[in-house]
């Protein structure tokens, strides 16, 4: 039948402009760009000192910018900045990665994870000024309380977390994504419904004076780019 509203909306499209940079300009803006994420470290030493409110909110609106599957935007980032929900956090974070190291993780992964210089210790969680708990929206609510499917959920959060990394990075701000397994105890304490399930949690704030990170590599250009080119494209020579 005609004329009857299924209860979607229709397409309605819009302009789009984006500003188009001369090539010296794209160079010099993507080098600056790379220049900056260079920096960006797993760090697990934090320093206390304080971070303006401010620049997590801006790094969070540029995250919840991210493409996500039927623009469902299945994201919740979660902000703690207080000190006892922190060490909440912290104690419930060790009591299982404690378990962890030393009965659920095989030597195979211990050895996977010994270059990093990692164990059960977590006190990133509570010297970090603020730890950000990113949630996966598995699905909707709609208002009536029905459940609403979302669509490619972890590819859309992990996309946004990426951003969330390199504003951060950008702002000269120090993170470390952190998983611990199980991680249901963090919806628990921070009163998440039961449509967010915890992603992963990200300390942030200055690196310590005495910080240190593993001296590790990451994979040269020509182990992860691959390009086809077009016959007589200079790039393909």
């Amino acid at each position: 039948m005609t004329g009857l509203h299924s209860g979607v909306d229709p397409y309605q499209p819009e302009p789009y402009r984006l500003e188009r940079l001369d090539a010296d300009e794209q160079q010099r803006r993507i080098a600056a760009f790379l220049a900056t994420m260079t920096q960006r470290r797993s760090v697990r030493q934090f320093s206390a000192a304080p971070v303006p409110f401010s620049i997590i909110e801006a790094a969070v609106c540029a995250a919840a910018l991210a493409p996500s599957g039927a623009n469902q935007q299945p994201w919740t980032f979660v902000v703690v900045s207080d000190p006892a929900l922190k060490q909440q956090m912290r104690d419930a974070a060790e009591a299982e990665e404690r378990e962890n190291y030393q009965r659920r993780m095989s030597q195979e992964w211990k050895d996977a994870l010994a270059p990093l210089g990692t164990d059960w210790h977590k006190p990133h969680i509570t010297t970090a000024p603020y730890v950000i708990v990113v949630f996966e929206q598995y699905y909707g609510l709609a208002a009536d309380g029905a459940r609403v499917k979302h669509y490619y959920v972890r590819e859309s959060v992990g996309i946004a977390v990426g951003m969330l990394l390199a504003a951060l990075t950008h702002a000269g701000l120090a993170t470390l994504t952190h998983t611990p397994s199980p991680m249901g105890f963090l919806g628990e304490l921070l009163g998440r419904p039961p449509n967010e399930r915890p992603f992963l949690l990200i300390p942030v704030g200055y690196p310590a004076p005495d910080a240190t990170v593993p001296t590790i590599a990451k994979k040269p250009l020509d182990q992860v780019l691959v390009h086809h080119a077009a016959s007589g494209d200079p790039a393909s020579r």
